[in-house]
C-alpha cells in the first residue's frame, strides 16, 4: 500500500482538541515555503517554542512539530510571509476549529489591534486563506472563482457547500442516508455518510455488519449496530479519548547495524482492524504521531531520491497514473451521484403534480388552521388522529416542521418536504429548479474529468518517451549536456549583482539591460548608471521605465560599442513589456532610441522635469510597433536564479522557462501557477523552493494581469 499523504476529516476531528491546549501561545514569526508549506513560530509560557505546520500542497497536514522536525527557514521572505508577520507578530492564538466534518481548520488569533483567522483547507488543491475577523480574505495562497465559491482578496470567505456531518446525525437521518443508497454497506458509509473508505470499511468491522452487504439486505438490526459502532466513536473523537497509532512495514536492507529499514504508511488516532496485519507504535498523543510520521516520510522520500544511482532517476510514472486514475473513478462517481440526485428531485417534483389534489388538501389545512392562530404541535396531532380514523391525506403526512412551515408527504413511497404556505406548482418549480442546478454541477464535473483524462494521457505520453531507446547512446560524455531535471541535488551558485534590485537582463549577445522599476528607480538609473556609449529606449506611454542598454560596466571607462541588431530589439521589447502598455491590455506599441549623451536631467528655461523624468536633446530612432514580450525561467549555470525578460533572450539561458502574455489573471496567481510548472518539472524540488519562490518569479512579471501561454 501506499503511504498516507492527506490527512482524513476523522484525523482533523481528533486533533482539533489537541491542538486547542496550545491556546495563549503567542506568534513570533511565520515562514511560508514554496507556495504550501506554511510555519508559524509560537511561544507558550509553559512548553516555551511550539512550530505549527500547516502544508497543503501533494501533502496535506496540520499539526504542531517538534523544533528538530522544522525545515531551516527560508531565504527572503515572500510577500505573503510578510503580511503573515505583520499581521500576527505578537498575536495570540485563540484556539482552532474544524468545519462541520470537513477537512478545513480555522486558526484565530487575537490581537489588540486585529483579529485574523487563518483558513487552511487540506482538500482538492489546497489552500491557505488569511482573513479579518469578519472574514474578509485579507490574502490567500491561491485564488479561487468557482459557480459554489470565491476565495480572493477583497472578498467575503466562501466555505464550500455543507455536507453531511455523520458525527451529529441522528439515527433516523442515518437510516434515510443508507436507505437512499442502491450499492452496498461500506460504499453508501463511505459516500453518503462521508466516512470515506478505510472509516467506512472499519465502521463495518467493528459493527461486526459485512461490507459487502447490499444495502437492500441490511436491516434495522444492521442499522443499528453501524449507528452505534458510529455513535461510540464519535464519543471517543469528542472527548479526546484517542489511543494513536504510527503503522509502517519493515524493509529489507543492509544498515549498519546489520537489519532492515523501515517505512511508514499510515496514522490514525484509534487503532484500526483494516491495519492489523501491520506493525504500529503506540503514542500518548495524536499530535505527537502524525508529527513523527510526516518527518519519517519526508525524510523517506528524500532518502528515497537522494539514494538512486545514476540513470534510475526515472519518474515514478506507474504511481501518477495510478493516482490520475483513482482521481477519474472518484470524479465518476461524483457524476453518477449527481445524476441520481438530480433525477430524485425531479421524481418528486412529478410526485406533488401526481398527488396534486392530495398535497393541495394537505396545505389548504395547515394554511387554514394557522390563520385561526391554531399551534403547529395541535396541527400536528390532528392530523395523526386523522391518520388513525383512516383519512388518506392525513396518512400521506409524515412531520410537519412549523419552524420552516413545512410538511413532508409520503407521495406512492416517495418523501417530498413542501412549503404550505406555497402552491403546489411553486413547491413543484423549486424542485425542478435544484435538479437544474444539481446538473450543471455535473456540468462542472465532466469539465473537470476531461482535464485530468488529458493529464493522464500527458503522463502517459511522458512514460512512453522515456522508454523509447536513447539515440544519443555512445556520444561522447564531453559532448552531453547535463540533465538538470532528472538531477536529484541540482547545486546552488549564487552570486548577488549591483543591477539585481532593478529590472534586468542580458541580451541574447551578453549585454545587461536595467530598467526603473518605479520613479525613484528611474531617477537614479539616468543620474547614476547612465554613461555616454550606452543606448536609452522608451515608449510614449506613460509609466513607462527608463530603459538602458549598458556597452560598459558602471567601474569601466564609458565607449562607444556598435550593438548587434539583436540587443536593440530585445532592449526596445523589453521597455515596451515593463510600459503601461502590457497593464490596458495592448501587445505592441512604438518604442524611441537615443543615445546615453543625449539624456539629461537639466530642463530648458521655464520648463520643470518630475522626478523619474528626464530631457531628450536631438534626434530619436524610431522602433514602429514594438510587440510585447516576455518568459521567465530558471537558469542553472554558471549561477543559480531566476530569470525574465524577452523569450529571445530567456530561452535559450534556462532549463526551464514560461511565456506569458497581457491577460486577465494577477500578477500573484501567475507568478504561483508558474511555480508549480517548474517545481513539477524538477527532480529536485526542494532545490526550485529556494531558487524560484513565487515572489522571484512575480519580480520579473510585467505589471498588470497575465496569462500563462500553451496552459
Amino acid at each position: 500500500m501506499e503511504p498516507k499523504r492527506e490527512l482524513t476529516s476523522v484525523d482533523l476531528a481528533a486533533l482539533v482538541s489537541e491542538l486547542n491546549s496550545y491556546r495563549g501561545a503567542k506568534v513570533d514569526k511565520a515562514y511560508l515555503y514554496g507556495d504550501d508549506l506554511l510555519r508559524l513560530k509560537m511561544r507558550d509560557f509553559d512548553r516555551g517554542r511550539v512550530e505549527l505546520l500547516c502544508e497543503v500542497g501533494d501533502t496535506k497536514r496540520a499539526h504542531v512539530a517538534a523544533p528538530t522536525h522544522v525545515p531551516d527557514a527560508p531565504g527572503r521572505p515572500p510577500n505573503f510571509a510578510m503580511m503573515l508577520r505583520n499581521r500576527l507578530s505578537g498575536a495570540d492564538f485563540e484556539g482552532v476549529e474544524q468545519y462541520e466534518f470537513d477537512r478545513i481548520l480555522e486558526f484565530s488569533f487575537t490581537r489588540e489591534d486585529r483579529d485574523t483567522k487563518i483558513i487552511v483547507e487540506l482538500f482538492g488543491h489546497g489552500n491557505v486563506a488569511v482573513c479579518d475577523g469578519n472574514y474578509e480574505v485579507v490574502d490567500c495562497l491561491d485564488t479561487v472563482r468557482l459557480k459554489s465559491r470565491t476565495v480572493a482578496p477583497g472578498s467575503l470567505y466562501e466555505f464550500p457547500e455543507s455536507r453531511l456531518n455523520p458525527l451529529t446525525v441522528g439515527y433516523d437521518a442515518f437510516v434515510a442516508k443508507m436507505n437512499e443508497s442502491d450499492t452496498d454497506v461500506v460504499r453508501t458509509l463511505a459516500t453518503q455518510l462521508n466516512w470515506g473508505g478505510l472509516w467506512g470499511e472499519e465502521l463495518c468491522q467493528r459493527a461486526g455488519v459485512e461490507k459487502a452487504m447490499d444495502i437492500e439486505d441490511a436491516g434495522e438490526e444492521e442499522y443499528e449496530r453501524l449507528y452505534d459502532a458510529v455513535q461510540r466513536l464519535a464519543e471517543s473523537l469528542s472527548s479526546a479519548d484517542v489511543d494513536p497509532r504510527l503503522y509502517y512495514e519493515e524493509r529489507d536492507g543492509d544498515d549498519e547495524d546489520g537489519g532492515g529499514s523501515r517505512r511508514v504508511l499510515d496514522v490514525t488516532p484509534f487503532p484500526l482492524e483494516e491495519r492489523e496485519s501491520l506493525a504500529s507504535d503506540v503514542y500518548d498523543t495524536f499530535n505527537g504521531a502524525v508529527d513523527d510520521y510526516f518527518y519519517e516520510l519526508e525524510s523517506e522520500d528524500e532518502e528515497d531520491s537522494g539514494g538512486s544511482q545514476v540513470g534510475s532517476t526515472k519518474p515514478d510514472f506507474k504511481a501518477q497514473i495510478e493516482k490520475h486514475q483513482r482521481i477519474i473513478d472518484q470524479q465518476e462517481g461524483a457524476i453518477e451521484g449527481f445524476e441520481q440526485q438530480a433525477q430524485a428531485e425531479r421524481e418528486k417534483a412529478e410526485s406533488l403534480y401526481g398527488h396534486y389534489g392530495l398535497v393541495d388538501e394537505v396545505c389548504s389545512t395547515i394554511r387554514a388552521a394557522r390563520e385561526d392562530e391554531v399551534p403547529w404541535d395541535d396541527i400536528g396531532a390532528r392530523f395523526d388522529e386523522g391518520a388513525e380514523q383512516g383519512i388518506e391525506a392525513a396518512q400521506a403526512v409524515v412531520s410537519i416542521d412549523g419552524a420552516e412551515s413545512t410538511v413532508t408527504l409520503n407521495l406512492g413511497g416517495t418523501e417530498v418536504t413542501v412549503d404550505v404556505f406555497e402552491g403546489v406548482e411553486k413547491n413543484a418549480d423549486e424542485l425542478y429548479t435544484e435538479a437544474k442546478r444539481v446538473e450543471s454541477k455535473k456540468e462542472g464535473a465532466l469539465a473537470a474529468i476531461e482535464d485530468t483524462r488529458e493529464e493522464l494521457e500527458e503522463i502517459k505520453e511522458r512514460r512512453d518517451s522515456w522508454e523509447e531507446p536513447d539515440e544519443t547512446e555512445g556520444d561522447d560524455d564531453d559532448e552531453r549536456e547535463v540533465d538538470w531535471l532528472n538531477l536529484q541535488s541540482v547545486p546552488i551558485r549564487t552570486d548577488e549583482k549591483w543591477f539585481e534590485r532593478f529590472r534586468w537582463f542580458h541580451t541574447s549577445d551578453g549585454f545587461l539591460v536595467i530598467g526603473g522599476r518605479n520613479a525613484d528607480q528611474n531617477e537614479e538609473l539616468v543620474k547614476k548608471y547612465l554613461d555616454k556609449g550606452d543606448r536609452v529606449f522608451h515608449t510614449q506611454a506613460h509609466g513607462a521605465p527608463v530603459t538602458i542598454l549598458k556597452a560598459t560596466d558602471p567601474s569601466e571607462p564609458s565607449r562607444e560599442v556598435d550593438f548587434p541588431e539583436s540587443s536593440i530589439d530585445e532592449a526596445a521589447q523589453f521597455a515596451v513589456t515593463y510600459s503601461s502598455v502590457w497593464k490596458d491590455g495592448v501587445f505592441a506599441a512604438d518604442v524611441y532610441e537615443v543615445g546615453g549623451d543625449q539624456v539629461t536631467k537639466t530642463p530648458e528655461s521655464g520648463e520643470y522635469l518630475e522626478k523619474g523624468s528626464f530631457a531628450i536633446r536631438g534626434d530619436r530612432t524610431y522602433h514602429n510597433d514594438t510587440p510585447v514580450g516576455c518568459a521567465v525561467g530558471i537558469q542553472c549555470e554558471p549561477m543559480t536564479r531566476v530569470v525574465g525578460g524577452p523569450p529571445s533572450a530567456i530561452e535559450p539561458r534556462t532549463v526551464v522557462s514560461a511565456r506569458v502574455e497581457p491577460g486577465r489573471f494577477a500578477q500573484g496567481d501567475v507568478g504561483k501557477r508558474i511555480y508549480r510548472q517548474f517545481r513539477e518539472q524538477f527532480a529536485d524540488t526542494s532545490f526550485v523552493r529556494k531558487v524560484a519562490s513565487p515572489d522571484k518569479i512575480q519580480h520579473f512579471l510585467p505589471p498588470g494581469g497575465s496569462r500563462i501561454l500553451d496552459e
